[in-house]
């Protein structure tokens, strides 16, 4: 552990309401839609990456391969996202900025996470935010000195009030693909597995 460590959090404790089951546990390949996630971050140069999960922990835990990532539970999963990055930040540690992914976007490439961090590592600003082809999406980056502004943060949807919040301090990176989706629905889950090749 180093204060220089990037830290990346992965966000899969969300209760899938949309969904109507676990998505953290949907087959994706030779491995699940979180497993894949989990192995693109991973094999990104984060320094070392923390998975927070929620509901069904257990079952969602022993269902992927976590590798060399560290895998924490949020028993606050149903007060929204900011529960869960607070679990991500306690887990983290001594760090110098940490990187939020999330568990239901397969589409973010490692590439994508590298780009990120570079361009962060070069500028390092006090957040950076990916932009696909003009539009916002993660991952997100915040550095230290955005931990107290996160820690404050509650529900969902936070960050981005704080993204949009300072745009005079979020370094945007540019990213010249399409959004990766979200999977909040079976549709969403068969058009992903079909346009990856899952």
């Amino acid at each position: 552990m180093s204060q220089d460590d990037l830290v990346g959090i992965v966000m899969a404790a969300g209760e899938s309401s949309r969904f109507g089951t676990a998505k953290q546990l949907l087959p994706f390949g030779d491995t699940t839609l979180l497993g894949l996630v989990v192995r693109n971050a991973n094999r990104s140069t984060l320094d070392r990456v923390v998975v927070v999960l929620g509901r069904e922990a257990p079952k969602v835990r022993s269902s992927f391969e976590s590798g060399s990532a560290m895998v924490v539970d949020n028993m606050a999963y149903g007060e929204g996202c900011a529960s869960s990055l607070l679990a991500g930040l306690d887990e983290a540690g001594e760090c110098a900025g940490i990187v939020l992914i999330l568990g239901d976007q397969p589409g973010i490439t490692t590439a994508t996470i590298d780009r990120v961090i570079a361009k962060w590592r070069n500028a390092r600003t006090w957040a950076s935010a990916t932009q696909y082809r003009g539009n916002p999406g993660h991952p997100l980056l915040f550095a230290r000195e955005a931990f107290n502004d996160l820690r404050a943060l509650h529900g969902d949807k936070a960050v981005w009030k704080l993204i949009e919040g300072y745009p005079d301090r979020v370094l945007r990176v540019d990213i010249d693909s399409e959004l990766p989706p979200d999977i909040d629905t079976p549709e969403d889950y068969e058009a992903e597995i079909a346009r990856l090749g899952g």
